[in-house]
């Protein structure tokens, strides 16, 4: 095998698994929003949630971006971890439609003798001014160049029925009984996480079980093993993010580990099942046949090993799901007490909750992801806010020295979630996006841009009250009184902040008069409180150096209440429904 053999198939294999990151990414951006929207619908029972997995993976040709929809729902509590794993069950199922395609269309009717000439299409529809068309040339772009990439690889394995030594060397691995099994199936797990894709995995099983290199049993238990290896990648994507991301990965990983458990005990009998369903249905010899073995590409018994092979991986899949889509709640208690909480429940809080495993596949699922960490960043941003309100009534000196040591934390938090989610919309723009996401992604950096502030304005209060402290000034009863209804009146316009948020991130967001009212009336209590204490020092009721400290943390306030007005505007500008 010649060097340029060996790179052209390294070439054919990075465009199989280009095509179908583009083709997957072509059909997330067409699907958009009706996939969130029809996942968090149809998940009321773990039987409608294994149909929603199935459905959704079957679309868009991706398990690892219906997990992470699923993890995402999860965490913003529109689904519990009992209908995730639903989900994910038949995620499961529907990414074997994937081998089913290349089993039909890259090997007997060969789809990529019109791949180039689809390309044509696909070019013209991307120069469309229409979003929606320019998706969908990125689908058919997709296409082509996965069926291509899978001729190339068919063309340029080597045949080693001309070098019959290599081709015994292979085939001596497939002679230790039950140990050849899982030597096979150790092999499919690590290709699967070189490759970090069961699907190339699944295109390089069918083309060596084609080519006669290894027997129908082993490809199997190849198969076998890429169901393993695909759960090891979900558990390193997720070990970075939060406790329900690892769970929904352990839980994955639990489903497949026991499938591959019972296949291992009943492996015989269950090829012969799957060897009398393929012969029954297509009417082609049984795979699973004492003495069958494929002798050229093109027989009888090739197209029976592929079809076998992808009957296989549907049938595994499907009934594991039979036999476990009862147990969903158990597998949550299962996985819920090995993957435990952190002791320390506040930091985790503090810890990105949507985005810690980097990017989607597609801007436009990223997005939402950003915007689900937003709103996460607000009601951490409130929760703040809460401790100045304690701090400024906080005799005690050591109490307030751990409210301010709080306040000063929960400052270094917004810098830090605020960098965090810049950073990772600077990697989401830094694909190609549509000019409605473009546009999303300028209004969060407003937004969180305003949501820091509100940060600095909490450890700003906390500073003011120290400086009060250290000049031993006290507010009275009645200092205090105005001061808490301020904060009060700040913690409404919080919530009317979060609520707008909520609504533009489910689309429903139609007007912010809401946050117009709540600002007025800040202004104008900022306004009388402001002119009451100015009149107090004139007619000598207060003294000025107590009077300072007040009226600045009644303008911090009130300069919170503005920061807050702005995220609403953005969200006017952006999401609201004309």
């Amino acid at each position: 095998m010649g060097i340029l053999q060996i790179f052209t198939l390294l070439g054919a294999l990075g465009m199989f698994l280009y095509g179908m990151n583009l083709m997957s990414s072509g059909l997330q951006k067409a699907a958009g929003e009706r996939m969130r929207s029809f996942l968090s619908a149809m998940t009321s029972n773990p039987l409608k949630g294994v149909l929603t997995g199935l459905g959704i993976t079957s679309v868009i040709q991706s398990s690892s971006a219906t997990t992470v929809m699923v993890v995402s729902f999860v965490n913003a509590g529109l689904l519990t971890l009992a209908q995730a794993i639903g989900v994910i069950m038949g995620a499961n199922i529907g990414t074997t439609v994937t081998a089913w395609l290349v089993s039909w269309l890259g090997f007997k009717a060969d789809i990529s003798i019109l791949a180039v000439p689809l390309m044509a299409v696909g070019f013209l529809l991307s120069n469309s001014k229409r979003n929606q068309r320019r998706n969908i040339s990125e689908l058919i772009v997709g296409f082509c160049l996965l069926f291509l990439g899978l001729s190339f690889m068919k063309e340029s394995v080597p045949d080693l029925g001309e070098t019959p030594e290599v081709l015994a060397f292979v085939q001596s691995w497939s002679a230790h009984g039950f140990g050849s099994v899982l030597i096979f199936l150790a092999f499919g797990t690590v290709l699967t996480l070189i490759l970090q894709s069961s699907s190339a995995t699944m295109a390089i099983t069918l083309i060596m079980l084609s080519m006669g290199w290894i027997p129908f049993e082993m490809a199997c238990s190849m198969v076998l093993g890429e169901n393993i290896g695909t759960t090891i990648t979900a558990n390193i994507a997720a070990s970075v993010g939060n406790t329900q991301a690892k769970r929904a990965a352990m839980s994955h990983t639990l489903f497949n580990v026991f499938g591959v458990v019972w296949a291992l005990i009943l492996f015989k009998p269950f090829l012969g099942l799957v060897g009398a369903i393929t012969a029954g249905l297509f009417g082609l010899p049984d795979p699973s046949a004492e003495g069958f073995a494929v002798t050229s590409p093109n027989s009888a018994e090739a197209t029976a090993a592929l079809y076998g092979l992808s009957m296989l991986h549907t049938l595994f899949n499907t009934i594991n799901t039979l036999i476990l889509v009862w147990f969903t709640k158990q597998i949550a208690r299962v996985v819920t007490w090995i993957v435990r909480q952190p002791k320390n429940q506040e930091q985790e809080a503090f810890r990105l909750k949507y985005i810690s495993a980097g990017p989607l596949a597609t801007p436009e699922l990223s997005v939402e992801q950003a915007f689900d960490e937003v709103i996460h960043f607000a009601q951490i941003s409130q929760k703040g806010t809460a401790y100045a309100k304690e701090a400024i009534n906080e005799t005690d000196p050591d109490k307030f020295e751990a409210l301010r040591e709080k306040l000063v934390k929960y400052e270094e938090i917004s810098d830090r979630i605020e960098y965090e989610i810049a950073t990772f919309l600077n990697a989401v723009s830094a694909d190609e996006v549509s000019e409605d996401t473009s546009a999303k992604i300028k209004a969060m950096y407003k937004i969180i841009g305003e949501l820091e502030s509100l940060g600095d304005s909490g450890e700003a209060i906390s500073r003011i009250l120290a400086r009060k402290n250290i000049h031993k000034k006290d507010f009275d009863a009645d200092t205090l009184k105005r001061l808490n209804a301020m904060a009060d009146t700040v913690d409404e316009a919080y919530d009317v902040m979060i609520a707008n948020l909520t609504a533009a991130h489910r689309g429903e967001l139609t007007t912010i008069a809401n946050a117009y009212n709540v600002e007025d009336r800040l202004n104008s209590l900022r306004n009388n409180l402001r002119d009451a204490e100015i009149e107090a020092i004139d007619g000598g009721d207060k003294s000025y150096p107590a009077s300072v400290y007040y009226i600045d943390i009644v303008n911090t306030y009130e300069h919170m209440g503005d920061f807050m007005i702005n995220v609403s505007q953005d969200l006017e500008r952006v999401y609201a429904r004309k």
